[in-house]
């Protein structure tokens, strides 16, 4: 049963605002990159001591379990709380190594530090994830991929800030991860809270939908072009500030649009299911337990109100099912259904989806947490462009592919996954371009992966909550999650670090141990790894087909013309 949790009165829109600053600041472990490097060189680590605290990085982002199973129990600043004092405390010990302020710190005392530091990640995206997908639960995969796409524009935003106040300091770095994260989320808290859900069935809300992703386009577009910029021309210091100003301007457009609302308030009867369902009676479904047909993603107007209408008749039903409850078993959830994480994990269609979810981002995580390493085997000693590319392409990814998902899955039940497997077909072409290192092809390879990995993270997380319902959605989606950390584990920490580490013992002709201050040049470096990558996709994209094929029924049940939950009054 989900908790009591009062819902405000107030439109969804104020918690979504302050939901992109929080994603912003939830991108903290796509900054290890930034300081990956100085870890080596200032504590000594070889490729492998190093790539392992890569694995950390990706554990304590993605392993939230326990934020998943306590967001239904508690509100959300509560999880932002929380999530803001791992930062705190993990950030500020790899600080305090780095700056050398404490000395001889152990290796497993730093991978701790960095687990809780990077698990702030899997708190702050939690709590403002579950918000939304419920304040906007027929916009599923519109919400996901702006949400997920402010996340993977994150990188482009920490490393504006680290090249323009940080002074490319990694120590600065790691303090502005301790303090500055906690800060901004007990600023937004507040505002990130259950509110009264939208239905998407007016041209005002398709609109402001509309500018919210322009925005963040143009923000994008904007990081991507100053920071190319930044890197070839020898920009002052007042024009620096500038840029990060106008920075700070595209992350409060989201914010408009309640100030619109608030300005200009339009009629009332245009809110959908705030006109369905008054506050009072939105609070009781929920402290019933009957939040079923509020977290439907076909759910209309109509069908609201006629359950509403109908409340006492759906008491007696319910007294009547728990008085046969010796005789009659409970039926069990089909897809498209509400379905507890028990139930869930027993079906196929639920491990597929994590296997070929695994196979994505496991692979793609790879190369991030060794793109520094990667930048320098190819003749390129600063990885900050190669980052910010990644982390464009990421956002487009992850904001395309929910809308344009949303957009097939509505106007011909074509399932998401689907672009599960042309993005991996993709990958495997890039793999292979890395590992034959074919001159001019790094920048677009880095961009073309980039793309992929984030549509990884767009279609994997409506895809579930359609599934499996919203109900038990935040420890399903945190256990999806958990195929980025192991893929990391076993592809970048056991594979490309081994491989890397070989290279170096055979290019300086010294122990693989005692390695730690040299640096492998040259495509075999990481050849090995990326053969295997491809192979691995070759894997990945036969599953996505497979799960494809098993989905078509279920997205003609939820959006098919005949289908009794086709969402007529919020499609596109």
């Amino acid at each position: 049963m989900v908790m009591n949790l009062k819902v405000g009165k107030r439109p969804p829109w104020v918690g979504l605002g302050a939901a992109v600053w929080v994603q912003i600041a939830s991108g903290n472990p796509y900054t290890f990159p930034l300081y990956s490097h100085s870890l080596k060189s200032v504590l000594g680590f070889n490729q492998r001591q190093l790539t392992m605290l890569g694995v950390a990085n990706d554990i304590g982002e993605n392993v939230g379990l326990l934020p998943g199973i306590i967001c239904n129990k508690f509100p959300p600043w509560i999880i932002l709380s929380i999530g803001a004092s791992c930062c705190f405390f993990g950030y500020g010990v790899l600080w305090l190594a780095l700056s050398r302020t404490v000395l001889f710190l152990p290796n497993w005392l730093l991978w701790l530090a960095l687990v809780v530091g990077t698990n702030s990640s899997a708190w702050l995206s939690t709590a403002v994830l579950v918000t939304n997908m419920r304040n906007f639960p027929v916009s599923r995969g519109t919400v996901a991929g702006i949400l997920k796409g402010y996340s993977g524009l994150s990188a482009a935003v920490y490393t504006e800030i680290y090249s323009v106040i940080l002074h490319s300091s990694s120590p600065n770095l790691l303090l502005f991860l301790a303090l500055g994260v906690p800060i901004l989320c007990f600023l937004v808290m507040y505002l990130v809270r259950p509110c009264s859900p939208s239905s998407r069935d007016n041209s005002a809300e398709n609109g402001h939908f509309v500018f919210i992703q322009v925005a963040s386009i143009l923000l994008g577009i904007y990081l991507l072009t100053t920071t190319i910029l930044g890197d070839f021309l020898s920009l002052s210091r007042p024009i620096s500030y500038i840029i990060l100003t106008v920075m700070i301007l595209f992350l409060m457009a989201p914010l408009m649009i309640p100030l619109k609302m608030t300005l200009s308030p339009s009629n009332p009867r245009a809110t959908g299911i705030n006109d369905a369902l008054d506050t009072d009676s939105l609070n009781s479904f929920i402290e019933d337990g009957k939040t079923e047909p509020l977290l439907t993603p076909t759910s209309s107007e109509a069908n609201l109100k006629n359950l509403y209408e109908n409340e006492d008749l759906s008491d007696i039903d319910l007294l009547l099912a728990e008085g046969e409850g010796a005789i009659k078993k409970k039926r069990r959830p089909k897809r498209g259904e509400d379905f507890t994480f028990r139930e869930a994990i027993v079906k196929a269609d639920f491990w597929l989806l994590f296997l070929v979810y695994f196979v994505g981002v496991g692979s793609g995580v790879t190369v991030l947490n060794n793109l520094a390493q990667i930048g320098i085997a190819y003749g390129m000693p600063d990885a900050t462009i190669l980052l910010t590319l990644f982390s464009f392409f990421n956002f487009a990814g992850r904001l395309g592919g929910g809308s344009v998902s949303e957009y097939f899955v509505r106007t011909r039940t074509l399932p998401r996954t689907i672009w599960l497997t042309c993005t991996q077909v993709v990958m495997i072409i890039v793999y292979l371009l890395f590992a034959w290192g074919v001159k001019g092809t790094l920048y677009a390879a880095t961009g073309m992966l980039g793309l992929c990995y984030g549509v990884q993270f767009s279609i994997m997380i409506p895809t579930a909550s359609e599934l499996f319902g919203l109900k038990n959605f935040g420890v399903i989606y945190n256990f999806m999650s958990i195929g980025n950390p192991l893929g990391a584990l076993l592809f970048s920490g056991l594979l490309a670090g081994y491989i890397y580490d070989h290279e170096v013992s055979k290019q300086y002709g010294v122990n693989m141990l005692s390695a730690n201050s040299h640096t492998c040049f040259g495509p075999n470096c990481f050849r090995i790894t990326f053969l295997v990558l491809a192979c691995v996709c070759g894997i990945g994209s036969i599953l996505s087909v497979v799960l494809t094929i098993r989905l078509k029924p279920v997205y003609q049940m939820l959006y098919g013309e005949g289908s009794s939950r086709h969402p007529t009054s919020s499609s596109n």
